[in-house]
């Protein structure tokens, strides 16, 4: 009886992070929308550079932390963090400051999610048949390639580019680097746009969030994307030789 009893509050326990996680997203979705915005950031742009000036290691410390909580909670603000990073200590090491603290929130989601579902999960689709076994096994033979793939393409979010490779068995060293080395490209390009804040905010105006998509940039980052989907366009040619 006792070993019965158990086995549930262990399923239970290893959901808590996973339920944890989702119900600070749903309130957070709700409380801070409002207060995590572009005009909150120029309302206290003197205070916070008065405070990075006179606490420059602190400054990195609670903006490091405070942008690994919002990615591992999937809390509304992503893109306002990276500006702050950007506006705060410029393109670099702003960006260093993003995307080490991007990938250190999705490894944390990561981990909650294979931990509470994802192995599971994973041993179920890997003794399935049919489909959802095809679809593993197309995942597991190409696992590089598709991470890479879904951190490039800019219309995949955030938050389901953390989940999905939970819940599909990718080991968490391939998730890391893949999450850290695939953010880089809209890192930089979001968190050069929060460097130049001053001059937007001195004009009275708002951030071109839409940039990613102009020609200059995004046309790079497809070319990235075509390269990361190479491997997986040889492989379908040599089965079909096959």
């Amino acid at each position: 009886m006792s070993d019965m009893s158990e086995a549930p509050k262990s399923g239970l326990a290893k959901r808590l992070p996973l339920i944890a996680i989702l119900v600070v997203a749903a309130i957070g979705a709700f409380t801070l929308r409002d207060y995590l915005t572009f005009e909150t950031l120029r309302d206290n742009r003197e205070a916070l550079l008065a405070f990075r000036d006179a606490n420059y290691f602190a400054t990195v410390a609670v903006f490091m932390l405070a942008y690994v909580v919002i990615v591992a909670f999937s809390l509304p603000g992503a893109t306002i963090a990276t500006l702050t990073g950007g506006f705060l200590f410029a393109t670099f090491p702003g960006a260093l400051f993003n995307v080490t603290a991007a990938t250190i929130g999705a490894i944390l989601i990561f981990m909650a999610a294979r931990w509470g579902l994802g192995e599971r999960l994973a041993a179920k689709m890997e003794g399935s048949e049919g489909a959802v076994k095809k679809i593993k096994d197309g995942i597991d033979e190409n696992q590089w390639s598709m991470l890479f793939l879904i951190r490039l393409v800019p219309a995949v979010p955030f938050f389901v580019a953390n989940l999905v490779p939970a819940l599909v068995g990718v080991p968490l060293n391939r998730f890391a680097i893949s999450t850290f080395l695939g953010i880089i490209p809209g890192g930089v390009v979001y968190t050069s746009v929060g460097a130049g804040l001053g001059e937007v905010f001195a004009r009275g105006e708002t951030p071109n969030l839409g940039i990613i998509f102009e020609p200059q940039i995004l046309l790079p980052i497809l070319g990235l994307c075509a390269l990361a989907a190479l491997p997986i366009v040889i492989k379908a040619l040599r089965s079909q030789k096959d």
